[in-house]
């Protein structure tokens, strides 16, 4: 009997110890919910924020953006110098390796821009399509020549979509593999992936500075009710959220174990129209459903003053921003004349709505009774998250409303994104003009600032003339972390840096 309590005791020990161990480790992991998952780790692929904000954790850019977002720094590139003539980029490859414990060279680097310059999939040709060539002399040197001299290159190659991945990594396993688990060289590394469900992280310790990192692994969880992430960090279940509901900021606020970020960011929300579609190919019925829409009204009832309207698909503060640019004001009446004159008097929209998004849903009911008001039938459509993507860029809609965080500091990466007429079908709105086209192109190259900045003026003017999209509302990043994480910070171009969070 006495054999046998010592062994039950000894068991109760180890189950004991088995706990605290378990406590211990889940210390060090970092639990984040988000309403979206990711879509894929092939970073070439993706134009997601969901995607790119996990990306700049696993993966290492030659240049990267510092805390402030205004500043650029060395990545896996330690130094690099410029030719006079502005052509010819030479970079000093940072002695690292792969999460793998594969050494990372120039040839990797060198693999990965002319992968995204050249790749069919690759949804940033536009952007990559400057480079002439890529040299690698030796294993630490990368040369880059470009056909012509491009202000922006530099912004560009700070893209989390440009990071070095391992080249033999993705021809061993193949694109699809490599897209499921990756081989990247940044401060944590995908251990899994649950479709729908979570992505798992840990820590790198090939890192290049692993010392400087605390967490042990980074959970992201896909919770896309906004409801329900919210209640799950009150409680303690979650160690951060995301996109807090701008009706929750201030409650959130009061809970002395919470601590809510309002970080300054280059967020702009918009109305996606897709330009095939029939009536909506027309500039004039796409100018009557901006007259139809009181922004104003969005930013009080549904940012609660937190928003600010939007004028320009370059977010205000942004580097070329156009304060001026043309605000079309509320007019119903005159959206309803506009659309009689176009033969779209009878117009009936299918209207994309994220389900479980408190702004999303909110918008759309505005929405919805704004455009009655000009004679305009919308149809609400309520979609998972997951799904809605796909149906945009499928085309399976009329308009939506979706946001887009700047990645460089460049207005180049937007404005190429959305204006010129890139593999992603202009941001899904299939919006085309060949002047607007020329005039992206050539403000990419143009070297004189005074020159590029009106170039810009003219783009933003173009935009609001075609109706793109529609500009609604700019906003603070809005997250909410328990008290006992520090260093949960996001920088206005969206990256957040969980190398330096730390979870006491």
């Amino acid at each position: 009997m006495k054999r046998k309590h010592v062994k039950l005791a000894a068991a109760g020990l180890l189950l004991a110890l088995s706990a605290v161990s378990e406590l211990a480790q889940a210390a060090g992991i970092l639990t984040i919910g988000r309403r979206e998952d990711s879509t894929t780790f092939d970073p070439i692929k993706s134009a997601q924020n969901a995607d790119n904000w996990v990306f700049s954790n696993v993966f290492d850019p030659l240049i990267r953006v510092d805390k402030t977002g205004t500043k650029l720094e060395p990545g896996v590139a330690e130094s690099w110098t410029i030719s006079p003539d502005g052509k010819v980029y030479t970079f000093k490859i940072r002695d690292t390796k792969f999460s793998d414990g594969s050494p990372l060279t120039s040839h990797d680097a060198a693999f990965s821009l002319l992968r995204i310059r050249d790749n069919e999939g690759s949804l940033w040709r536009d952007s990559y399509s400057n480079i002439a060539k890529v040299e690698t002399p030796d294993d630490r040197t990368l040369v880059i020549t470009l056909k012509a001299p491009a202000a922006p290159f530099l912004s560009q190659l700070a893209l989390p979509n440009a990071s070095v991945i391992s080249e033999k990594a993705l021809k061993t396993e193949g694109e699809d593999e490599f897209a499921e688990k990756p081989v990247g060289s940044g401060a944590f590394r995908v251990k899994e992936w649950v479709r729908g469900e979570k992505v798992v992280l840990e820590k790198n310790p090939l890192f290049w500075q692993a010392k400087d990192v605390s967490l042990d692994g980074v959970e992201w969880l896909t919770i896309p009710d906004d409801n329900t992430r919210m209640l799950k960090v009150q409680a303690g279940e979650l160690d951060a959220a995301l996109t807090v509901p701008f009706s929750r900021i201030a409650s959130l606020q009061k809970d002395k174990n919470l601590t809510v970020e309002l970080d300054p960011s280059t967020r702009e929300d918009h109305l996606l129209i897709n330009h095939s579609h029939g009536a909506l190919g027309k500039v004039a019925v796409r100018q009557a459903l901006d007259f139809a829409i009181d922004k104003d009204a969005i930013v009080k009832t549904v940012t609660f003053g937190y928003g600010q309207v939007a004028n320009s698909y370059i977010p205000a503060g942004a580097l070329y921003h156009y304060s001026d640019n043309l605000r079309r004001p509320y007019d119903p009446e005159k959206a309803k004349a506009m659309l009689k004159a176009a033969g779209a008097s009878d117009l009936t929209l299918n209207y994309v709505v994220n389900a479980g998004d408190e702004v999303d849903e909110q918008i759309a009911i505005l929405l919805q009774q704004q455009l009655a008001k000009a004679g305009v039938k919308v149809n609400l459509q309520k979609v998972d998250p997951s799904q809605s993507w796909d149906m945009l860029v499928a085309g399976e809609y009329d308009i939506s409303v979706m946001y887009w965080t700047n990645d460089i500091l460049d207005p180049d990466q937007k404005t190429t994104f959305v204006l010129g007429h890139d593999a992603n079908m202009n941001y899904m709105t299939r919006y085309h003009n060949e002047k607007v086209k020329a005039l992206v192109a050539a403000a990419r190259l143009e070297m004189d600032p005074k020159k590029r900045e009106q170039m810009y003026i003219d783009l933003q003017k173009m935009a609001k003339a075609d109706v793109n999209w529609i500009d609604l509302y700019y906003s603070p990043y809005r997250n909410v972390s328990r008290k006992n994480i520090k260093g949960f910070y996001q920088n206005p171009l969206g990256r957040f840096f969980l190398e330096n969070t730390v979870k006491e």
